[in-house]
């Protein structure tokens, strides 16, 4: 029978969902299990989130996890997210992008090598380095994983270091888990307002997140044509907030800067600003949400389970050696 450490594992449940001549009727359900609780367990399908009361499981267990995406669909993905999280400084090596926003975020000033970049790969990077040092900022590359492992290795040859891991997590819009937890996070508490620029309020506390907010931060936030930024106000006080933008395609939904005060945490907030950006862009004919975290970000990677997310594939920061 399933384990609490099971959580987290993609399991097969064989379920009774009826009688017939005496005889129980079964039916098979595959996803990932997102919550074990003394009375339910619970799915991220392919089809959406499953919720199974125990004694209805007849029997459950793990199954290998499913194959790595393709490369097609992680460079997808990564070109999605380029859209959502727009550098205001940009250059290319063929397929190769490079972005540049004054240091604000990783991902906003490393090259991105998904594609071709029309010339040897030792000459790549060393294209990569001097188009960095012209800007006077040292050389980063986020490397997808597998897809730029050959890369990876190249930087490894010349000492670059490496960043903490970090997820790249989707989910069917569909899959996203309903609201659940204390009153506070339900009916009666304050609304998740959408528009489509950041207030000052909302500035502030996403400074506080990223460690200041140059211009060419604002120019990320807001250089996409389809956004949204989440609010949440109790008593006045701006309490929590998120971003949602529509890229590749129309198909993904970009969550990024979910972030909740710390005097206003576990009361099912950020879950709320998610639910909001995930009502707004299905609305817009999204049918995927995806969104990056550290995976050392424990808490925060507990919660995105909980809503139903999955990890797609991880990418490394790679940052050139000092001089």
């Amino acid at each position: 029978m399933l384990r609490q450490q099971d959580v987290g594992h993609r399991i097969v449940v064989r379920r009774i969902v009826g009688i017939r001549e005496g005889r129980p009727l079964f039916s098979d359900a595959l996803g990932e299990l997102v919550e074990l609780s003394e009375t339910h367990v619970t799915l991220a399908t392919a089809q959406g989130r499953l919720r199974v009361p125990r004694d209805e499981v007849h029997r459950a267990k793990r199954v290998p996890p499913t194959r790595r995406p393709t490369a097609a669909a992680v460079v997808a993905l990564e070109l999605a997210a380029d859209e959502a999280w727009p550098a205001a400084v940009r250059g290319r090596l063929g397929d190769w992008l490079l972005r540049s926003a004054a240091g604000w975020t990783g991902r906003a000033n490393s090259a991105l090598p998904v594609g071709d970049p029309d010339r040897p790969l030792p000459a790549a990077v060393d294209a990569i380095e001097s188009w960095y040092a012209g800007l006077g900022q040292p050389a980063m590359v986020n490397t997808p994983l597998p897809l730029a492992s050959p890369v990876g290795a190249e930087l490894d040859t010349r000492g670059w270091g490496a960043r903490p891991p970090v997820l790249v997590q989707t989910v069917p819009l569909s899959g996203i888990s309903p609201a659940t937890g204390p009153p506070t996070a339900g009916a009666g508490s304050p609304p998740v307002e959408l528009a489509t620029a950041p207030s000052e309020d909302w500035l502030v506390i996403a400074a506080g997140r990223k460690g200041g907010l140059p211009d060419a931060a604002r120019h990320v936030l807001t250089a996409v044509e389809r956004v949204r930024f989440a609010q949440v106000y109790a008593d006045g006080t701006l309490v929590a907030i998120g971003r949602g933008t529509v890229t590749g395609a129309g198909r993904w939904l970009g969550l990024s800067l979910i972030e909740v005060a710390p005097e206003a945490r576990r009361q099912g907030l950020a879950g709320r600003v998610v639910r909001g950006l995930a009502q707004w862009g299905a609305a817009e004919g999204a049918t995927h949400a995806f969104l990056q975290v550290e995976q050392r970000n424990t808490p925060a990677v507990t919660l995105y389970r909980a809503l139903g997310f999955t990890t797609h594939h991880t990418y490394l920061t790679r940052v050139a050696p000092t001089a």
